[in-house]
């Protein structure tokens, strides 16, 4: 290689990692083109990650006290903001995703996860009993609250950002030391983080990055570890599985916000303009590739035609074109191996008597671009909950307009999933809003609006979606071990 290749390094122990070897590439989804060298972790560099990382516990971090450590992500929000558009351009080189989403929803919630996450820590107590005993003494139980240990922190390729600190930002707070594994396809941001939280005092050791694949490199090194003491991942459903099963014989907690294949269920009372912006969003929203991304779209019979009308015309609307021009409001997928995965269910949903209402294939957006891996927003009916495209994640700008009759018979349906992440109800009912979101089976349930977040409310989900909760409390308590105190008065 020569020196102009720009390399993104391992960060161990506080500090970067030499290149060793050649490293794999870093591509532009948009054009295909690679625009950087990444150095893959091996098992010893990741063993000195982890060592680093428990060694920073015993120097003193885990002890720091809570006030300080609040500060300390307050100056890393405030660094992120600093370097706002360093973190822009290296979020859209790693993903293709068009500058304005990657501003308002990547960074900006990045420098909210941080400070969010300071408010909570700073204002977290725990509960404590007093215990009435025979003859009229007394106990007073309560809790104190420890850091978990060394977190592996392995996030995905949609959001790798915005991930990353929803994890980092609470196990750092709760005094944690971490080892990140961003996907070897989202490198940058990961990388560019360790750089802000050095300046910002965090201790060497405390945060980590190595970078590599799953199997047989970093994720695996990582994940076999004996050094860690829990996990936390956002990925797809089978790689939970493999991570479960590997920390199983050490009985190490994990935390997981896996696929979904979620639901929207729109009445024939909702507000049309609403709706169909809801949907519009909550479908095609970074090319469909967000776990909260609605696949399955359930109308009631008496406005379906409107519906699908009205969602097809705001579709064909969307511009796929450069992450940088003004324009853009829909990138690329983020690989073509990824976009061989969707264009398969395409055709897997025509032999299933599909009728496409607008997109399937790939558009021509000329030399710079056709290296990339684009893909129109697809809309589909003719489909029933017995079909593979219906049933299971297809992770890309595409879904499924169903009818429906009744509530009932709508509830039926959306409920009809071995997911159950999340789910959003259409309606001007609210009555009726209230009682079909309580009855979806999923962690999260959005009446008239998608994607709206309190970080202080659990995020997580159940089934193949997940295991546990993240956000505010709901953190707190995975990232740390509670001790029971109890003392006879």
């Amino acid at each position: 290689m020569t020196q102009s290749v720009r390399w993104i390094r391992n960060f161990v122990d506080g500090e970067f990692a030499a290149p060793d070897g050649p490293g794999f590439p870093a591509v532009d989804p948009a054009t295909g083109a690679e625009f950087a060298r990444v150095h893959e972790a091996d098992r010893e560099l990741v063993h000195r990650a982890v060592t680093g990382a428990r060694a920073a516990l015993h120097n003193g971090w885990a002890d720091t006290p809570v006030r300080e450590r609040a500060a300390l992500l307050r100056r890393a929000a405030d660094r992120i903001e600093a370097r706002f558009e360093e973190f822009v351009a290296a979020e859209v080189a790693d993903t293709g995703k068009p500058l304005t989403q990657a501003r308002e929803l990547d960074v900006a919630r990045a420098v909210a996860n941080f400070r969010t996450f300071a408010d909570v820590i700073a204002a977290a107590g725990q509960e404590s009993f007093v215990t009435d005993l025979p003859g009229g003494a007394q106990a007073l139980n309560y809790a104190v609250r420890k850091p978990l240990g060394v977190v592996a922190v392995i996030v995905p390729w949609n959001l790798p950002l915005l991930l990353l600190t929803w994890k980092v930002a609470p196990a750092l707070g709760c005094g944690n030391a971490v080892v990140v594994k961003p996907s070897d396809q989202t490198p940058s941001t990961a990388t560019l983080l360790a750089e802000v939280l050095a300046e910002v005092g965090l201790p060497a050791g405390a945060y980590n990055v190595v970078h590599g694949f799953g199997g047989d490199s970093a994720g695996q090194f990582l994940t076999e570890h004996p050094g860690i003491d829990g996990v936390t991942f956002t990925g797809s459903s089978a790689t939970g599985t493999q991570v479960m099963r590997t920390v199983a014989p050490r009985v190490r907690p994990v935390s997981f916000e896996l696929g979904g294949k979620n639901a929207a269920i729109v009445f024939e009372d909702a507000d049309l303009d609403e709706t169909l912006a809801g949907l519009t969003r909550s479908v095609f929203a970074n090319t469909g590739q967000v776990c909260l991304c609605t696949e399955r779209v359930y109308v009631q019979r008496s406005v379906f035609e409107d519906v699908a009308a009205g969602l097809v015309e705001r579709a064909r609307e969307l511009r796929l074109g450069a992450p940088l021009a003004e324009r853009t409001t829909t990138g690329p997928l983020i690989s073509p191996e990824h976009r061989r995965k969707v264009l398969d269910y395409l055709a897997l949903a025509e032999q299933s008597g599909a009728k496409t209402l607008t997109g399937g294939g790939i558009p021509e957006l000329g030399p710079e671009l056709d290296g990339g891996s684009w893909l129109e927003p697809t809309l589909w009916t003719g489909l029933t909950n017995k079909d593979r495209p219906v049933r299971e994640e297809i992770f890309g700008p595409v879904a499924a307009l169903i009818p429906f009759e009744t509530e009932a018979e709508a509830i039926t349906l959306a409920n009809d999933t071995e997911y159950g992440l999340a789910s959003s109800v259409w309606t001007q009912d609210l009555r009726r809003g209230h009682r079909v979101a309580q009855a979806m089976h999923v962690g999260m349930s959005w009446v008239n609006t998608w994607f709206l977040r309190d970080l202080r409310s659990p995020f997580g989900g159940m089934g193949l979606s997940g295991i546990g909760r993240e956000g505010g409390a709901s953190s707190l308590h995975f990232y740390t071990e509670p001790t029971n105190v109890c003392v006879r008065l």
